[in-house]
């Protein structure tokens, strides 16, 4: 059954729209080995909530579609989402449980990701989970490659998503977000192949957008943005503490990164993508949508968690202005 959101949906609804997993996580407070340590806490993860969420965040309606088990961990999941603002329209799945992943840090400089999904409910994401007129009436789709790795429903789920949103004249994003333990880099190229051509923006590290464009290098960021160009499409390069550039209109923006000190980089470039997105509906040119995306996913390091450090308009305003604010709020 789909799960609405807690209030009903806005009447303007949601000017974006994530399809993919959300799974249960389990992560330790403490550094050291999962063998030793003898608690966890619990939240959860999956790049398109953490995209939804982030652009909640940033002023943006957003919704995100799944499923999740009829358990508790599902339960949990849909509610700390929904508590978020974000639209949600989720499956409960009486056969199938929760995905989860455990994210530990074995040493101080190290972090280590289990994942346990195979067979969870997400796995099963069927085209007939997206909600009739959901896409049409937004603005943006956005999808990642971890989705179609899932299942062949799953991967039919993300094709049918773009199909209606090609025919709705709704704007597909797409960040590539490799997993490799769900397949291989070619495995994926091939699938992600059958929708790129009606893909508007496209986002990932250099070595994601190599899998799009496997005849180039991937340490050459600036070839990968113009192998994948096209008429319309802007080609986003996520490069980390080095900030990120996009290619628009046949012009490369660049812009640095931001120097903050860093306390968990999972999710920072849901966040980076994000704030790309949100300023890219507020009207914003290339270049600012490039710089707040930069502080979007600088400010998500500084908080633990895989989208608890999203950032409000308000958290960025001292990182973007170059000033520095104070640390303690009185």
């Amino acid at each position: 059954m789909s799960v609405p959101a807690e209030g009903g949906r806005a009447s303007a609804g949601p000017r974006v729209v994530a399809v993919g997993e959300t799974m249960a996580l389990m992560r330790t407070s403490t550094i050291g080995s999962l063998a030793h340590l003898p608690s966890v806490d619990i939240s959860l993860g999956g790049a398109e909530s953490n995209l939804a969420i982030g652009l909640r965040r940033l002023g943006v309606p957003s919704a995100w579609v799944s499923r999740v088990g009829d358990d508790p961990l599902g339960t949990h999941v849909a509610r700390e989402i929904r508590a978020e603002g974000v639209e949600v329209h989720c499956t409960v799945d009486p056969e199938r449980p929760t995905g989860l992943m455990i994210k530990s840090r074995p040493s101080g400089t190290t972090t280590r990701v289990d994942y346990y999904r195979a067979g969870s409910a997400a796995s099963a994401l069927t085209p007939g989970d997206i909600p009739a007129g959901l896409i049409e009436q937004a603005e943006i789709l956005h999808l990642s490659g971890i989705t179609p790795l899932l299942s062949k429903t799953a991967h039919a789920t993300n094709v049918a998503a773009v199909q209606r949103a090609v025919a709705a004249g709704v704007q597909v994003s797409l960040d590539v977000n490799y997993r490799s333990r769900l397949g291989t880099r070619e495995r994926l190229g091939e699938l992600l192949g059958e929708i790129l051509e009606h893909v508007d923006v496209v986002f990932g590290g250099p070595e994601e957008l190599s899998i799009l464009a496997p005849a180039v290098m991937e340490s050459d960021h600036r070839a990968l943005l113009h192998a994948l160009e096209a008429d319309g499409r802007q080609v986003v390069v996520k490069l980390g503490a080095d900030g990120g550039a996009a290619l628009a209109g046949g012009t490369i923006h660049e812009a640095p990164g931001h120097r903050v000190d860093v306390v968990d980089t999972v999710g920072a470039g849901d966040a980076f993508v994000a704030g790309y997105l949100s300023a890219q509906l507020d009207g914003l040119d290339v270049p600012a949508q490039l710089a707040r995306a930069n502080a979007c996913g600088a400010l998500a390091c500084t908080t633990p968690g895989d989208w608890e450090g999203a950032p409000r308009l308000r958290d960025l305003d001292a990182l973007l202005s170059g000033g520095a604010a104070d640390p303690v709020s009185r």
